[in-house]
């Protein structure tokens, strides 16, 4: 039997990103910002940097599982993300590996299966093995726009086509869904939808316009997965990870010669928040 630490742990488990933004990276410095402990289990590792991804490892799936089972058999985490899963085989053995874990675990899926740009990220059968094996696991589901649209089969360019999507996706099994409007035009780039079979709640931000963006589906399924950890409820701790992602993108890194990250450590750089 583990033992509860004297402070929450969250587990992420998802690819490397070589340049920092994202992925791993980003995660653990989410988690670390709320003082919450990372653990890890590497899916894939990428090359890349701000211009873009020039080469992807994945690592055998049991591999991963590994990883997962040597975090949770002794340390008692208390929220778990996923991100990247790269193929059909690594979401089949993490769908398996989570499913043995005790259910009052929350799980935050972020399905990273399309961009925000609309290019597909995992083929058809991967994305069907996902909805299949690990949706249906999901406390929170976080979809962008196109994620949205593939797993609902609508077109989303509305507030209520987002509503809709969300009521969609909510049948597939996730206890909550959570549409996000970063792909969206004006104003919605910064409005989510929430459902969870109960309520739509409508979550809007202040529009933060920069062109360093990289890693915000991540920093927000982190913090997600944070302050669940720290025993938040799922709309309270979506809200919060809302207004941490916000202040993120305000203090956002304009390094390297593209897509510069969010500033995770946003307090370290302005006395603002």
């Amino acid at each position: 039997m583990t033992t509860p630490p004297p402070w929450p742990a969250a587990l992420t488990i998802a690819g490397s990103d070589s340049g920092g933004g994202a992925g791993i990276q980003a995660d653990l410095r989410t988690f670390a910002f709320h003082l919450v402990h990372g653990t890890s289990a590497l899916t894939c590792v990428t090359a890349q940097n701000t211009l873009g991804v020039t080469r992807v490892d994945a690592l055998p799936p049991e591999a991963v599982v590994a990883q997962i089972e040597a975090v949770t058999g002794d340390i008692a985490v208390q929220g778990v993300k996923t991100g990247m899963l790269l193929n059909q085989g690594i979401i089949q053995a993490v769908a398996q590996a989570l499913g043995s874990l005790p259910q009052n675990i929350p799980v935050v899926v972020d399905p990273v299966m399309v961009s925000r740009t609309g290019a597909q990220l995992i083929d058809d059968d991967a994305i069907a093995t996902l909805t299949r094996t690990l949706i249906p696991q999901a406390r929170i589901l976080t979809p962008n726009r196109h994620e949205a649209q593939l797993l609902s089969g609508l077109e989303i360019s509305t507030l209520a086509d987002m509503e809709a999507a969300a009521r969609h996706i909510y049948q597939l099994g996730p206890q909550a869904v959570l549409v996000k409007g970063g792909g969206m035009a004006d104003r919605l780039r910064s409005t989510d939808v929430w459902f969870d079979g109960h309520e739509v709640v409508v979550l809007a931000t202040d529009v933060v316009e920069t062109t360093h963006t990289h890693g915000t589906g991540c920093t927000l399924s982190a913090a997600i997965a944070a302050n669940l950890a720290l025993g938040k409820a799922p709309l309270s701790a979506v809200k919060d990870a809302k207004d941490y992602v916000t202040s993120a993108l305000r203090h956002a890194l304009a390094i390297g010669q593209g897509q510069g990250p969010v500033g995770h450590f946003f307090p370290l750089l302005t006395d603002q928040p």
